[in-house]
């Protein structure tokens, strides 16, 4: 039952549900998130769903991931100083606008700084074709809080060109070609919170380089060229430093010694560098650290004592390094941790031990869907499905949900149909009756398969990642994905021993070869039997084939990946790509070789035979074009996934519920409901059995109906 939003609140706290319930004070089970302060818990997917399920609204809150420098950054933005509209300058450059105390002189084709009134306290020079900055440029604008000069051609700055400016707060650089940054450039800038020197040629930087900048807050060196950044601490000259980015650099190393005196610092952003080894200790001054971004690194390895420091951090970014391993107290010292990002990393030793520290953690992104189910407890996890389940479901996709059922019930009527109407006909070839009853037992069963997972589909609505590992772990799991295998093996095996059956009596008419009931007994249980062994040897050694069933939702081995375990990559390759594309190939290879021999012996006969000819080109056509539409997709997949393409879960899901299934739909239809043979038998049974009830006008006799029936059509 689901509790509405609607309800009193007194309701709510009192009334235990499936999916809601009184939990101790900041307690919730797996799956399930808190409400604020409150002792309630909520499943995931109803977090950021616009629907107001806490009593306090909590689960609408922190909706964006807000976690590091954005919150701060908004933060930063609020200061903004109201300024009067009108001009408050006397000199400015005609084409230049003017509000307040503030020029902008942004594109208009200037060559040089112009000169404005000595009281300007902003100047914004943006998209201009200003080349060098000389000494003593900017000494009479001892008011200067702002300077823009992003999107010029600047290749030389002198070591005097900010003189005099002891006001200055922000002084943007960005998108020029600067090379170098002279020893005390900034020398007068005492009172400097932000420098921005994105998008430049900076190679290197001297030690004294920031000299003076004892008041500097934000630092960004974005999309430059630096190889290596002062030994001694980077923020030695800048002990007020807060905010550092160096993304999109190349960087290749960090020492241990580079931000010793960083103490003040809250955002480090070290993203799209060419890092590879991390010294222990780099990030131990850094205890006020509340964003670190370490992603698009050649990071190999990290330490767990290396963030031993950092129990303030909220968002860590280490996503797609090249990480081989990651330790299960990885993330042990991080407790105020909100947000995570470890995407295109494999880990295929991840456990819930890994983030169970992490109780403040909120976004979590991973590289694939099933990782989610180890981070139980958060209220975001990206990607929130594989295309085969997702947050709420084992079935992601809602037309894929209904149609399971009506796949299974098409498939298990059919077949159960044919077996009853097979037992109660008397036929002339009851070996043949044997195998096609052995063959919908087979096919039956890929009903029940997808009986089965629309079941726990259902058992599980809506809070599917709270039990989606227990789920693919689980015997269940491992049985009905046996089941399935079991289905399809045997299936294949059948058709394939009828197939070539057919073929050495259609082929070779003369040599009179007619199983008997024993060998006819003795290849199917021997099929049976196969099948079985094919089924069940994943389950004798876990070392080797690993969860071999429990790779996905559907519990179905077909598609391949990195974490799968090298001898259950062999194994279903063997089974898909071996046994199975054999057996279909020897198939289509004996309807051709019996098409060619009723061809070539219909030659020889009148022209009133070739419409049952033709009837029987068809019939052979569509048996071939079934298990054509049925098995090569299925081959393609595997072979694809073999090659480490890259496929959606939704792929995975069609094939398992719409194309594997084909067959078992499609074989009661194609042996037995079409055949002439058995229609003839039906209305002959039903001819005795109108006789037997007494029905007095009987449309034709009994032997009438047999003659008209087994003569050919004109």
């Amino acid at each position: 039952m689901c509790v509405s939003a609607a309800m009193p609140i007194s309701i709510l706290l009192v009334q235990e549900t499936s999916t809601e319930r009184l939990y101790p004070l900041g307690i919730c089970p797996l799956g399930q998130f808190p409400c604020g302060n409150l002792s309630v818990c909520l499943p995931q997917p109803r977090h950021c769903n616009g629907v107001q399920d806490c009593p306090n609204g909590a689960d609408e809150e922190n909706c964006v991931d807000n976690s590091g420098w954005p919150h701060l950054f908004d933060a930063f933005l609020k200061t903004n100083i109201q300024e009067s509209k009108e001009c408050l300058l006397d000199i400015f450059p005609v084409r230049c606008h003017c509000t307040g105390r503030r020029v902008n002189c942004n594109n208009k084709d200037l060559l040089a700084v112009p000169a404005v009134s000595n009281n300007v306290t902003a100047l914004e020079l943006n998209g201009n074709r200003i080349i060098s900055l000389p000494s003593d440029l900017f000494i009479r604008y001892t008011n200067l809080e702002r300077l823009h000069l992003q999107n010029n051609s600047i290749k030389s700055i002198s070591n005097r060109a900010f003189s005099g400016l002891y006001k200055l707060r922000k002084l943007f650089l960005s998108q020029n070609r600067i090379t170098k940054l002279k020893t005390g450039i900034f020398r007068d800038l005492r009172n400097l919170e932000w420098l921005i020197l994105d998008e430049n040629r900076i190679a290197s930087i001297r030690q004294k380089s920031f000299e003076g900048l004892k008041s500097l807050f934000f630092l960004s060196l974005l999309n430059n060229s630096l190889k290596h950044i002062p030994r001694k601490s980077f923020c030695l000259e800048m002990p007020r430093l807060n905010w550092l980015e160096l993304e999109g650099n190349r960087i290749a190393s960090l020492k241990g010694s580079n931000f010793q005196e960083c103490t003040a610092l809250t955002v480090l952003a070290l993203r799209r560098n060419e890092i590879q080894s991390i010294e222990v200790g780099s990030f131990s001054s850094m205890q006020k650290l509340i964003d670190l971004d370490l992603s698009l690194n050649r990071i190999k390895e990290l330490s767990p004592s290396l963030f031993i420091n950092l129990q303030n951090l909220k968002q860590l970014n280490i996503s797609s390094n090249p990480i081989a391993h990651i330790s299960d107290d990885q993330f042990d010292s991080f407790v105020n941790l909100q947000s995570l990002g470890m995407e295109d990393i494999e880990i295929p030793n991840i456990s819930i031990r890994m983030f169970r520290s992490l109780s403040k953690l909120s976004h979590i992104y991973f590289k694939k869907f099933e990782y989610c189910g180890y981070s139980p407890n958060v209220r975001s996890c990206k990607p929130n499905t594989d295309g085969i389940s997702s947050f709420e479901n084992l079935l992601a996709n809602i037309i894929l949900r209904v149609f399971v059922w009506v796949v299974a019930f098409i498939i298990c009527f059919g077949n159960i149909f044919v077996i009853c109407l097979r037992s109660c006909i008397v036929s002339e070839n009851r070996h043949h009756t044997m195998a096609i009853q052995s063959l919908c037992c087979a096919d039956c069963l890929m009903g029940v398969y997808l009986f089965f997972i629309g079941a726990f589909d259902i058992k599980y609505c809506g809070e599917y990642n709270r039990h989606a590992q227990l789920w693919m772990e689980s015997l269940q799991c491992q049985l009905i994905g046996c089941l399935a295998i079991l289905s399809t093996e045997v299936s294949v095996m059948l058709l394939t021993y009828m197939t070539l059956q057919k073929c050495l009596c259609i082929v070779f008419p003369f040599r009179n070869y007619q199983p008997g009931r024993k060998q006819t007994l003795f290849f199917l249980i021997f099929i049976w039997i196969l099948g079985f062994m094919i089924a069940i040897i994943p389950f004798w050694d876990k070392q080797t084939f690993g969860n071999y069933y429990g790779r996905n939702g559907v519990c179905f081995p077909l598609h391949s990946d990195l974490m799968e375990k090298p001898g259950a990559r062999r194994y279903s390759t063997g089974i898909f790509l071996g046994l199975n594309l054999f057996a279909f190939v020897v198939i289509v290879l004996s309807y051709t070789s019996m098409f060619y021999s009723v061809m070539k012996t219909s030659k020889t006969a009148r022209q009133r035979i070739f419409d049952r000819e033709v009837t029987i080109a068809k019939r052979f056509f569509f048996i071939v074009f079934t298990d054509a539409l049925c098995w090569i997709p299925i081959f393609l997949f595997k072979t694809l996934s073999l090659l480490q393409v890259e496929f959606t879960g939704t792929i995975i899901l069609w094939v398992v519920i719409f194309i594997l299934p084909i067959n078992s739909a499609l074989n009661p239809i194609l042996y037995t409901i079409t055949t002439s043979s058995f229609r003839e038998r039906i209305k002959l049974c039903l001819q005795m059995k109108w006789r037997q009830v007494g029905l007095k006008e009987t449309p034709r006799s009994v032997s009438t109906v047999y003659t008209q029936a087994r003569a050919p059509k004109q």
